[in-house]
């Protein structure tokens, strides 16, 4: 990780674009702002590309499965638009999750974009049951890390974060940031991601950064209600938050949440905290036969 890292989560709202025009204008000035204010890396939600689902017929928008199968021609797109900015401002791009056709099946894939314009992406592991029981999308298999200018980096997409096993072998394969895109219809759902992502930064003693869709979309089947906060969270330990909480957005509002991470307080904790969770995983019972999680590292540099 680099001397200080400057990261920039959306509370991306959900709209209703008229054009692509439109959609690519929405992007830019939010990169430019984000870059304005100094920001190396960007985060933006799960399913912010459902905004996409706003330029098709009436007929196609109003239903789900119609909207997957015609997203499917934006992607182009969509990547090209991405890797431009990440390119053009120089920084680090984590793209709004996109529900991608693989093959026989869709998943929902989030991609990152280096200045250089290199690429990687990672495919939600876990389903939710929206996911799977009325869009049909299928759960990835490979997890990945991503070697960059900036540090190693893991991605925990919405659900996945909620569970420790993810985030555990993605630092065990080196990530010190962990990023957790989300999207969430109700409270509870929201505190469910946020919960999980502190944990996670708890128990790994690393950076969780949760970035959540916002808005309402009345016309969308998908994307129709959103709600959420984006969080930066630390373990609580010495020259940190106490809370954890190293910056928390304002509910609901459409902005960027800025926060400044210096990765040499965290290797200060992890060799000597006041208590030492990211060495003492391994004494919990009944993980000697569990296996870790295969991770592939990837270099985007």
């Amino acid at each position: 990780m680099s001397t200080l890292l400057r990261i920039a989560a959306a509370q991306y709202p959900v709209s209703e674009p008229a054009d692509w025009q439109a959609v690519e204008a929405q992007l830019e000035r939010w990169v430019a702002k984000a870059a304005d204010d100094g920001a190396h890396l960007l985060v933006f939600p799960e399913y912010a590309a459902m905004s996409l689902a706003a330029l098709f017929p009436p007929a196609v928008r109003g239903d789900l499965q119609l909207q997957l199968q015609a997203l499917q021609e934006l992607y182009a797109g969509y990547q090209s638009l991405h890797r431009r900015l990440a390119q053009q401002y120089r920084l680090y791009i984590l793209a709004g999750s996109f529900p991608l056709r693989v093959g026989e099946v869709y998943r929902n894939r989030a991609e990152l974009f280096a200045p250089s314009g290199a690429s990687g992406w990672q495919d939600k592991w876990t389903m939710t049951r929206f996911e799977t029981e009325q869009w049909g999308i299928s759960a990835g298999r490979q997890l990945k890390v991503f070697d960059t200018a900036l540090g190693r980096i893991g991605i925990n997409i919405c659900y996945d974060v909620e569970f420790p096993l993810l985030a555990r072998a993605q630092v065990e394969a080196g990530a010190e940031l962990i990023l957790a895109p989300s999207c969430t219809d109700t409270t509870a759902g929201y505190w469910r991601v946020r919960l999980g992502a502190q944990a996670r930064a708890l128990e790994n003693q690393c950076v969780v950064v949760q970035a959540p869709l916002v808005g309402e979309a009345p016309w969308s089947p998908a994307v129709d209600v959103n709600v959420g906060a984006a969080g930066v969270y630390t373990p609580p330990d010495r020259g940190l938050p106490d809370h954890g909480v190293l910056a928390e957005g304002r509910w609901n509002e459409a902005e960027w949440l800025h926060a400044e991470i210096d990765p040499q307080r965290l290797l200060a904790v992890r060799a000597d905290g006041q208590v030492f969770n990211h060495r003492d995983w391994s004494r919990q019972p009944g993980l000697a036969g569990a296996g870790m999680v295969p991770v592939e590292i990837e270099t985007l540099r």
